[in-house]
């Protein structure tokens, strides 16, 4: 496909990076000596110049182009750039639109003004950030099938449960149906088979339906009911806190803010009137301890500078907090998580990456049985894809044991209606059929290339 990219910033980049391997590519960007670096990092085509002259879209043969993404700093720019794009005759458009102020306002432009696909980063990350809040004993936590499956990554802990456990052993120990479709053992990553034993240290990856997911947690932590999230302070007062806020007080969670900047505390005591908003710099360590910040059952640190959030979130796992969150700007942090054993690190340009990732993966197959979601976990080392089977195909009705899966692929589940299947076997994939697959291969777009010819 024809890609055209708008913005070579942090998301503009990352995402040339890897669908330049697959499709053509072309970037925009005012920033010359950008464009020069990414054109000769990467096999894409550089143009410089502003993106809402009709001029340059039309050197960037827009008319041409099966998507065109606007991901540039400005909510503005990415709007107009793509109405311009779409009247210039771009098929798909998809706009990055962090401004809350916009909210209302997605569904019009998506509907009446054409734009196929409107990425909120912030409200994403909030969404991700809420989710391993709801779940202490989780790293992450994804959800598929219209949230009939849950993807959960947990560490495995001296004396736990799962210590020494072979998957075979795993279902009758814990009277469960799960399955473990990847594990992280250092800095290998294994899509393992029925002997595997686990290990303590090994971080793991679940599918199971969500009361599964609930059981197990109870089973692997004797202090489940006492870990519940029912306090949570934010440091740093942007948008990822305001959109979480909300979230976490519809929870009935009791929410703390503290935001240094005065104008920012009133506009947030405003529109969140059930948060106690504080004035204070968040990084001071008595302002810290002045709030009470290390009795809280969670702390998330959402300033605006990575190493402050990471210094931050030390800080608080050092003063025994619980559960920590640490949000994440540069990329190469999230390789952090086990260097510094931190809880769960979220990032909301990785967040915004996938997700036009899966919405290009899906146009790209669109025929076929294409993908509904897709998640890059583990530093992107590993994907896990969800496909909805719209057709018969040579791999429809046959039982999977009768299959030749290629390698490093795992199907981990199989919906059917309002039923979760762990496949064994004897199962079969069937027409209409949503099918989450973990597998550590890049570029996966139809169900066709699970399975060796």
């Amino acid at each position: 496909m024809d890609i055209i990219i708008v913005g070579g910033g942090k998301v503009g980049s990352s995402l040339a990076e890897v669908l330049c391997e697959e499709h053509s590519v072309t970037l925009i960007d005012k920033n010359e000596t950008l464009i020069k670096t990414l054109t000769n990092d990467y096999d894409i085509k550089g143009i410089v110049g502003n993106c809402l002259q009709t001029s340059v879209l039309e050197d960037a043969n827009v008319a041409k182009a099966n998507i065109f993404i606007a991901v540039t700093s400005s909510d503005e720019v990415n709007i107009l750039s793509c109405l311009i794009a779409k009247k210039m005759k771009a098929r798909h458009c998809i706009a990055r639109v962090r401004d809350p102020e916009f909210d209302d306002q997605l569904v019009f432009m998506r509907e009446e003004l054409g734009i196929s696909m409107m990425v909120n980063p912030d409200y994403s990350a909030a969404n991700e950030i809420a989710k391993v809040l709801r779940y202490p004993e989780a790293i992450n936590i994804e959800s598929f099938a219209m949230g009939h499956v849950d993807l959960a990554e947990i560490r495995i802990t001296k004396g736990s449960i799962l210590e020494n456990l072979a998957l075979t052993q795993l279902s009758r120990r814990l009277r469960l149906d799960i399955l473990i479709c990847a594990v992280q053992r250092g800095n290998d990553l294994i899509i393992p088979n029925g002997s595997f034993i686990l290990k303590a240290g090994d971080k793991i990856h679940i599918t199971a339906s969500h009361s599964n997911m609930v059981k197990l947690f109870k089973s692997v932590s004797a202090a489940y009911r006492e870990k519940r999230v029912k306090s949570a302070v934010l440091i740093g007062g942007g948008r990822v806190a305001y959109h979480l806020a909300q979230q976490l007080v519809e929870m009935g969670v009791k929410v703390k803010i503290i935001e240094i900047d005065r104008d920012r505390c009133l506009e947030l005591t405003d529109r969140l009137n059930k948060v106690n908003v504080i004035n204070a710099d968040g990084t001071d360590h008595d302002i810290l301890r002045e709030e009470r910040v290390y009795d809280a059952d969670a702390v998330v640190s959402l300033t605006g500078i990575d190493e402050e959030n990471i210094l931050l979130s030390l800080l608080a796992k050092k003063n025994g907090v619980e559960k920590v969150v640490t949000k994440v700007n540069r990329m190469t942090f999230l390789q952090l998580t086990d260097t510094l054993a931190l809880d769960s690190i979220i990032s909301p340009k990785s967040i915004t990456v996938s997700q036009i990732l899966q919405y290009v993966r899906a146009k790209q197959n669109s025929n076929g049985n294409s993908i509904t979601t897709l998640y890059r976990l583990v530093n992107d080392r590993l994907e896990a894809i969800e496909f909805v089977v719209r057709e018969q195909r040579e791999y429809v009705d046959v039982p999977l044991k009768k299959l030749k899966l290629r390698s490093g692929i795992l199907i981990a589940s199989i919906v059917r209606g309002s039923e979760l299947i762990i496949p064994k076997g004897d199962d079969c994939l069937k027409v209409n059929d949503s099918v989450v697959v973990v597998t550590t291969h890049k570029g996966m777009g139809d169900l066709k290339e699970l399975f060796s010819k």
